[in-house]
């Protein structure tokens, strides 16, 4: 019977071709199989192939597997692959000098079936995870990107902004791993502006109270694009989509929170967002200077702003220079 050619490809790397065979019939039914007997065979294999995960012995002739997996991590096309090294070094000092090589895992010799199996299953579910997570960032930043680019903004805006907000974050208190999510959900601010009619967002002069109203709607439709969630990335996006105009002193929309009643992504991105745009060159404006969009942000503070978060901005102005420099525009 012809096995699928989608099945994950693992590279098995022993000295002893008793050991790769060994491991052949423990994986041969569920994945397809590379194998190398040298540390130089290996990398060259790892270059073409691209396997999925990596079953690598330590103590080889030539290059040691701690050699192996440390070539493998400093090459950008292969350092992503997970390394297992599967050895009879049992001590402490040898795993530790495995996981600082930049290996997930490590099974001993005499190896057991169920054992490989299990670890090779759980690994690989890692790394679908993680092309998941990465994908579905991907759709979540095009999206907004679709919706900046209805606007006649540039995608660069809500480049700029995200990493406003994530440098913000960081100053605010939040983890690393809360300003990442920040960072991410940032862009979907204005996905609302996707279900506004062009003859309003694009209108050259003032609106009137009636499309006012109307462009205002896209706080809502953004959180109804996004959807409602418990928890994640996509609930902060949500979040702010529905609150990042909401104003300080409560004259903001949709629902006029005040102060501290609003989210504080909510508060973080109003900031970023309005000092990109002031700063920013458009069809309709001049670029403000950065000291003029710096004193209205000084002038809003407790009206339009946080006046604490307005502070905190100020004072990260070297990181949020580097952004603009990096991400300016043509």
């Amino acid at each position: 019977m012809t096995q699928p050619n989608n099945r994950p490809l693992i590279l098995a790397v022993d000295d002893e071709a008793s050991n790769l065979q060994l491991l052949r019939q423990i994986l041969q039914d569920h994945y397809r199989l590379l194998f190398a007997k040298d540390g130089a065979r290996a990398l060259e294999l790892a270059r073409q192939e691209s396997p999925d995960l990596v079953l690598l012995d330590v103590m080889m002739p030539g290059m040691s597997g701690y050699e192996v997996c440390a070539a493998l991590k400093a090459n950008p096309a292969t350092a992503a692959i997970p390394v297992i090294f599967v050895t009879a070094l049992t001590d402490t000092a040898d795993e530790l000098e495995g996981f600082e090589a930049g290996a997930v895992d490590y099974i001993t010799k005499p190896v057991s079936p169920p054992i490989v199996r299990a670890r090779v299953r759980t690994h690989l579910s890692l790394v679908r995870m993680e092309e998941l997570r990465a994908t579905r960032l991907e759709i979540v930043q095009r999206l907004g990107l679709a919706a900046e680019y209805k606007d006649n903004e540039t995608g660069l805006h809500v480049i700029r902004m995200s990493h406003f907000s994530r440098i913000l974050g960081i100053a605010a208190g939040m983890s690393e791993a809360e300003a990442d999510d920040l960072l991410h959900a940032a862009p979907m601010h204005d996905v609302g502006k996707i279900g506004i009619p062009d003859r309003i967002l694009q209108k050259p002069g003032p609106l009137d109270p009636d499309e006012w109203k109307i462009m205002q709607s896209h706080v809502t439709i953004g959180a109804e694009i996004i959807g409602e969630h418990e928890g994640g990335m996509l609930a902060l996006a949500s979040q702010i989509a529905l609150t990042h105009h909401e104003k300080y002193d409560g004259s903001g929309y949709p629902h006029g929170l005040r102060g501290d009643g609003i989210p504080l992504v909510g508060r973080i991105v109003a900031i970023a967002d309005v000092f990109d745009a002031l700063t920013s060159k458009r069809p309709y404006k001049k670029a403000w200077t950065e000291e003029e969009a710096l004193n209205f942000l000084r002038e809003q503070k407790g009206r339009h702003f946080d006046p604490a978060l307005v502070d905190l901005f100020l004072e990260q102005m070297p990181a949020v220079r580097a952004v603009q420099q990096r991400w300016a525009e043509a």
